[in-house]
């Protein structure tokens, strides 16, 4: 196997038995081209395996986490059938291996966005519906230690995701959307949607934008996370999360 394929099946078997693996960049990764197809290699096994393609989701979507990372942009993923989960579930931990959840904006589209050139005002005209979700993160790699490219090639940590059973249209400022974020109700974080690159939509233009590189784009019914609006918060067992967004109501996962 070329090191793409290689290093997408290596990750697959860290999320499949929860045996986390060593970053990819300690083994050569150092191109964000590379990084990008692993990432489809990853996603592919998934779809090899039933899963149906769902959308995509945003990461590093504020100043704050790119500085951390040492980055100056974001980062996406792709979202598949077998990471969707409905609001009030709850999750095995056993089945994860460094789970943190974190509240978004999610965009669901009622007409597919090709860029380049996509901007914020093209993704609220294509969006049907939004609506409040949780992602919940999960590193593969050792420590939950990893390099902007081991995160893309990692799919951006996706793992699992609920939407909140309100679907709204955009009709407001979503830049304003307030978010409360509580475990065991009791408030830990709290953010606006500006938290998000200063709009959500913003992130979703990015994608779109990002996409043409590699002849794709972002389809009609696709749901969109936009990124997270907080800081992630650690799920741990026995706890129940959930997101409350001003004007688009809440979704709630608990763990065990």
């Amino acid at each position: 196997m070329t090191d793409v394929a290689t290093w997408a099946a290596r990750l697959d078997d860290a999320a499949t038995g929860t045996a986390p693996t060593a970053p990819l960049s300690g083994d050569g990764l150092t191109d964000l081209a590379v990084a990008y197809e692993v990432q489809r290699g990853l996603v592919g096994l998934r779809l090899g395996r039933g899963e149906r393609l769902l959308g995509g989701k945003l990461g590093l979507t504020s100043r704050a986490k790119q500085i951390a990372m040492g980055v100056d942009r974001p980062l996406y993923g792709l979202v598949t059938s077998g990471m969707a989960r409905n609001s009030g579930s709850r999750l095995s931990l056993e089945e994860l291996i460094h789970p943190r959840v974190e509240p978004e904006i999610a965009f669901v589209l009622g007409e597919p966005l090709e860029g380049p050139g996509v901007t914020v005002a093209d993704v609220l005209a294509a969006t049907r519906y939004v609506c409040p979700a949780l992602d919940v993160i999960d590193s593969r790699y050792e420590g939950f230690r990893f390099t902007h490219l081991d995160a893309i090639a990692d799919n951006a940590s996706s793992a699992v995701f609920a939407l909140g059973d309100d679907l709204v249209e955009p009709r407001g400022d979503l830049a304003l959307t307030g978010c409360v974020l509580e475990v065991n109700g009791r408030v830990v974080e709290s953010a606006a949607g500006a938290a998000v690159m200063g709009h959500p939509a913003a992130a979703v233009a990015y994608m779109a934008n990002q996409l043409v590189a590699t002849d794709r784009r972002l389809e009609a019914g696709w749901v969109v996370l936009s990124g997270g609006l907080t800081a992630p918060v650690p799920l741990l067992p026995g706890s129940t999360v959930t997101a409350t967004l001003s004007g688009l109501g809440s979704v709630t996962l608990g763990a065990e």
